[in-house]
């Protein structure tokens, strides 16, 4: 008799929309977050924001910058400040790829996604490469390109 499986259970938190809008994305490594209690249960009311978060390499690990997690109401112990910055849990190998990887010119880890995953804060970085006004341009038609072909598809094939 084979072992059953576990599915991982994967509830998310937020998401980066925009930066797969503003940024080529070359790979993406998921990174464990070194949070403070209240920081959690805020997490889990889903009160957090991703829009300007990006991590940065220094030299004792990876840090997180910019991701706001608001204050959570009931906390009895001291403030903590919002955005202040919180160290990425990655292995050795991950995190010297990623510093390596971070010297290239243009190069950055953006967030797109915060979400849990069997219990435990989860951020997913993304590699990326900024785009330019061009770029952005294009992938704009490309998508609308795609889109109306997909409609199109739809009604031929309707019956």
């Amino acid at each position: 008799m084979a072992k059953e499986e576990k599915k991982e259970k994967i509830e998310p938190v937020a998401t980066n929309r925009k930066a797969r809008h503003d940024y080529h994305i070359t790979g993406t490594y998921e990174a464990g977050l070194s949070l403070q209690g209240p920081e959690v249960k805020s997490l889990r009311l889903k009160q957090a924001t991703l829009t300007s978060a990006f991590a940065r390499a220094e030299k004792d690990g990876l840090y997180l910058y910019g991701l706001h997690i608001a204050p959570y109401a009931f906390n009895t112990s001291e403030e903590i400040d919002p955005i202040r910055t919180r160290k990425l849990l990655l292995k050795r190998v991950e995190i010297k790829r990623l510093t390596g990887a971070l010297t290239i010119k243009g190069m950055t880890l953006v967030a797109l996604e915060l979400y849990f995953k069997n219990g435990w804060a989860k951020v997913l970085l993304g590699l990326a490469k900024g785009k330019k006004a061009a770029d952005k341009h294009e992938s704009i038609k490309k998508r609308d390109i795609d889109r109306e072909m997909r409609r199109e598809f739809k009604e031929k094939f309707k019956g």
